[in-house]
């Protein structure tokens, strides 16, 4: 599989899918707000997301609004509430090589349908700047400013957090993302930080995913 794009930059997997996920708000002060995560305890700026995919989205007198999977839930002090978002074991998807052998699919990001190029070489999963704003993606506003090495040059990027990519049956959350200024890459790049996360495996013209 040919190499679409380089990106100058560490892979990141994917976050797992969360099972039996248990939210505590544990303290509150101005504009931030203290949750235990599954026992992990994360301090939360109004507007940003934790590392498992919990954002706060505001404050008020004895309590907070977190969004979980795109729910917003309100949550008081010294609440706890256990989430059940388990997902089959194991989940399979194929996809097969075109007649120029690209492993192209339609797949979802932020559930809106997009088209993918698989590509185990890029480290990240990539698009240009016109696909993010057909998303709804706010590179300029919430992305980290990068310099990115593509097969023109380099050029400014901007790593982002995408909510939730799609293959099929396979969902992945809180997914590391680059977005390239330009028109490149052409199909958005479906890369390690989305497939790093499953069991990949190529045999002839088929790829087979599997989440685990």
């Amino acid at each position: 599989m040919k190499n679409c794009l380089l990106l100058f930059m560490f892979l990141i997997s994917a976050s797992p899918a969360w099972a039996n996920q248990e939210i505590k708000l544990q303290g509150l002060f101005t504009g931030k707000a203290v949750v235990s995560i599954d026992g992990q305890r994360r301090i939360i700026a109004v507007g940003e997301t934790s590392p498992e995919g919990v954002k706060l989205i505001a404050i008020a007198s004895q309590q907070a609004t977190l969004e979980i999977d795109g729910n917003q839930e309100n949550y008081t002090l010294g609440s706890s509430i256990s989430l059940n978002f388990a997902e089959a074991k194991s989940v399979q998807e194929r996809v097969y090589a075109d007649d120029r052998g690209m492993f192209m699919s339609v797949g979802s990001i932020n559930g809106q349908s997009v088209r993918f190029l698989l590509d185990t070489g890029a480290t990240s999963v990539a698009m240009n700047t016109t696909q993010a704003k057909r998303l709804g993606v706010r590179y300029a506003i919430d992305g980290k400013p990068m310099t990115v090495s593509t097969a023109s040059g380099f050029v400014k990027g901007y790593q982002v957090r995408l909510k939730s990519v799609s293959l099929g049956k396979i969902k992945r959350r809180n997914v590391e993302a680059m977005v390239i200024d330009g028109q490149h890459p052409g199909p958005i790049l479906l890369g390690m930080t989305f497939l790093g996360g499953l069991k990949v495996e190529k045999a002839g013209n088929m790829l087979t995913l599997e989440s685990r």
